[in-house]
């Protein structure tokens, strides 16, 4: 076993180094392995949470829709508990250090701060699982010092039943964002993603394919869904094609796009169908 080279080491520091590892051997120790989990645990204290964060999104990267292309899984621990605690090594992160990191929108932003701590759990378990000895535990210890969450959600306002065939007569003209909203109602099984990017191949006849990427799961576990299509439908998506554009049948005003949740939404509430009354 080596002990370094000369000036580097001088002869004092090389005995000293020499009796170490007598002693270690006298306890039955390896001094040559114990020499070398010593390099590696110094190794480790340059790995921070920042890395390990980043190597965790990229890992389940293929699994999110669309890729994460908009960044909701990484954007909680990017944009609340990394610049905190980001140059933290791994190793070295506490339950104190995440408390202190989500506390300011641990009652405030409950949902933010709930992803969140999903996301510092699983960026852990990626740590432990690269060989680092992390405290898996850091995050429920944090939990127990935040305390409970007295944030009560809110639900999205829905238009009460009774007022949607009012809403429904309202919507006469044949713009995308009003042929979209009745095709909506007339089919109230899918999400208005699948409707926003309706294109022309996924309706054949009177049956409308989904697929699988357009309906809420995760990535590659949801199956196409197939639905058949009232003749008043097919009447609307007959209208729709004359805006299809790239294939898409209710495109946004530049023609580059869809329409958007947002301006459908804010159809809703021109109407004053969906306003405070309706919440």
């Amino acid at each position: 076993m080596g002990l370094g080279s000369y000036p580097l080491v001088s002869l004092a520091k090389a005995r000293k180094a020499r009796d170490r590892c007598a002693e270690q051997v006298a306890l039955g120790i390896d001094p040559v392995l114990e020499r070398r989990r010593e390099k590696n645990q110094a190794k480790t204290q340059l790995v921070t949470l920042a890395q390990v964060a980043e190597a965790a999104f990229e890992a389940r990267m293929t699994e999110l829709k669309n890729d994460s292309a908009a960044g909701r899984w990484f954007g909680p621990l990017k944009l609340h508990v990394l610049p905190k605690i980001g140059k933290v090594p791994a190793v070295d992160v506490t339950q104190i250090h995440i408390r202190d990191a989500v506390s300011p929108i641990w009652k405030t932003k409950a949902d933010t701060a709930r992803k969140a701590m999903n996301r510092l759990n699983i960026t852990l378990k990626h740590a432990a699982a690269l060989g680092l000895d992390v405290d898996l535990l850091a995050v429920e210890k944090a939990k127990a010092l935040l305390g409970k969450q007295d944030h009560k959600a809110k639900n999205i306002p829905a238009m009460p039943w009774r007022e949607v065939p009012a809403f429904y007569c309202s919507l006469q003209e044949d713009t995308p964002t009003q042929l979209a909203l009745r095709l909506l109602i007339l089919n109230p099984g899918p999400r208005s993603k699948p409707i926003r990017f309706l294109r022309t191949e996924h309706i054949k006849g009177d049956v409308w394919t989904v697929p699988g990427e357009l309906m809420k799961g995760l990535k590659g576990k949801v199956d196409d869904w197939r639905t058949p299509l009232s003749p008043q439908s097919v009447k609307l998506i007959e209208k729709a094609r004359r805006w299809e554009r790239n294939g898409y049948l209710f495109p946004n005003a530049s023609g580059r796009g869809v329409i958007s949740d947002a301006t459908m939404a804010r159809h809703m509430e021109r109407t004053g169908l969906c306003g405070p009354s309706s919440k």
